[in-house]
């Protein structure tokens, strides 16, 4: 195997731990990745559990069906986004889980456009073969609507109308022509900028916070009793909705007059607070830092 498919999966050994895929039971993981964590699930659920993974990465898709290869009759693949698993009419399972981090093909690989540090066409896109890059939406988007995207998906809020004036209806058609212009309109200011600008963009070309919302919404509801829910979110946007949801979940209806519950929830809190890295794993891995996990169970 390459590098690629020798990667450690992000808080490894928590979401074992904290989820407890044990032999037997079924796993759908919504974002297959590399297959780090799904080859976790498939040894802790043999000899007979069964593991359905996701991606909307046919390159992603391909690299993890060889790394677990060995465990062919125990798997299903699906090339997918996570934000269709409605659609799809998937059998309910113990454990649902979700790893939302980029995975490392796509900050490495340069022609996959994610990344500002190295030249590649300005795409940002998971699923290559359909959607419009992030060339064809700043191309394509209105100062209104750009300076939106920056404002709420990157959290931008000084720098917004002057990048919207900037960059919509113009034609950047790599990372660098992008960076370079942002560092020629903010100066030192952009190496805080940047980051905020890519993340904004790889939200909005990907739809990912509507495809969080939907998982928020289905997941629970494929669940098993006794079924857990895991997601590892890693800005806050994503987390903010992830730990909203959950207590939502896990709280009891009250009567408007006094106050008092009137229903029993059905599903519990295992992560009263985010489980996040430790030091000895962000330093291993720096990717990680901004990880945070929260796991709910069906009763």
């Amino acid at each position: 195997m390459d590098a690629n498919t020798r990667h450690i999966p992000v808080l490894q050994t928590i979401v074992l731990d904290v989820l407890v895929p044990t032999p037997g039971e079924s796993v759908l993981d919504v974002t297959l990745g590399l297959g780090g964590h799904a080859a976790e699930f498939l040894q802790a659920t043999a000899p007979d559990g069964r593991l359905t993974g996701l991606d909307a990465d046919e390159e992603n898709l391909a690299i993890a069906r060889e790394r677990l290869s060995k465990w062919e009759k125990r798997i299903e693949l699906l090339h997918c986004n996570f934000s269709t698993i409605e659609a799809a009419n998937m059998q309910k399972v113990n454990v649902v889980f979700a790893d939302l981090g980029l995975s490392s093909p796509h900050v490495d690989d340069p022609s996959r456009g994610f990344t500002f540090r190295s030249e590649g066409p300005l795409d940002l896109r998971y699923d290559r073969s359909s959607g419009r890059s992030a060339a064809d939406m700043l191309l394509e988007c209105d100062e209104e609507d750009l300076a939106s995207i920056f404002r709420t998906y990157g959290e931008l809020f000084k720098e917004t109308r002057r990048l919207s004036q900037m960059l919509a209806g113009k034609k950047f058609a790599t990372t660098l022509e992008l960076k370079n212009a942002i560092d020629a309109a903010f100066g030192f200011r952009s190496k805080a900028i940047l980051p905020q600008v890519f993340q904004a963009l790889r939200i909005a070309v990907n739809d990912e916070l509507n495809a969080l919302q939907q998982l928020l919404h289905t997941g629970p509801e494929l669940l098993l009793p006794g079924g857990r829910m895991g997601v590892i979110s890693y800005h806050s946007l994503e987390d903010r909705m992830v730990k909203h949801a959950f207590r939502s979940m896990v709280q009891s209806d009250k009567d408007p007059v006094t106050g008092k519950a009137v229903s029993i929830p059905d599903f519990e809190l295992l992560t009263p607070k985010a489980i996040v890295p430790s030091e000895a794993e962000i330093a291993a891995n720096p990717r990680a830092r901004s990880a945070k996990f929260r796991v709910i169970r069906k009763k």
